[in-house]
């Protein structure tokens, strides 16, 4: 973990097999990366499954109504939902959807990400500019890539807990 730098801006997402830490990029995607702190702050990822993980692409979580494995899970919903907070406007830069970066899911319309986001697990570079990238896996990218795969994963992994390194 010493490759953290901001504390305030270093997402620690703590999974199965260990944990994954995030630098976020607030001066890319200033919106995006204050959403996911304040999500995190409130413990709104604590639980909440990987409802789409594709091999060879992305991982996909952060349904914060529908996908709490202790709250109200609801597998066939997972994946619809968002947060109670309004949805984001695209922030779209020329950083490319490598692999390790944090991109924003959304709808079709490209401001609608609000709570869910994707880890990529390759470079997706067919998404650049389409897809808003908030973030970047600085290190424990390999926990992310033994998360169950599936779409969505007949037995899910979740994130166990989500913090803001300045406070952990």
């Amino acid at each position: 973990m010493s490759d953290i730098k901001d504390p305030e801006n270093t997402i620690l997402l703590e999974l199965k097999g260990g944990t994954v830490a995030i630098e976020l990029l607030p001066d890319v995607a200033p919106e995006h990366s204050k959403r996911m702190k304040d999500l995190a702050r409130a413990g709104a990822y604590d639980n909440v499954a990987f409802h789409r993980v594709i091999d060879g692409f992305m991982a996909q979580t952060g349904d914060v109504q529908h996908a709490n494995m202790e709250k109200d899970y609801n597998p066939r919903m997972a994946g619809t939902g968002g947060s109670d907070l309004p949805d984001l406007p695209a922030e779209f830069s020329k950083l490319p959807h490598d692999r390790g970066t944090l991109g924003a899911a959304r709808s079709q319309n490209p401001n609608s990400a609000n709570s869910q986001f994707f880890i990529n697990f390759n470079d997706n570079h067919f998404l650049n500019g389409q897809y808003t990238v908030y973030g970047r896996v600085i290190s424990g990218m390999e926990h992310v890539d033994a998360i169950t795969r599936g779409e969505p994963p007949a037995n899910p992994d979740r994130m166990i807990s989500v913090k803001v390194a300045a406070d952990a």
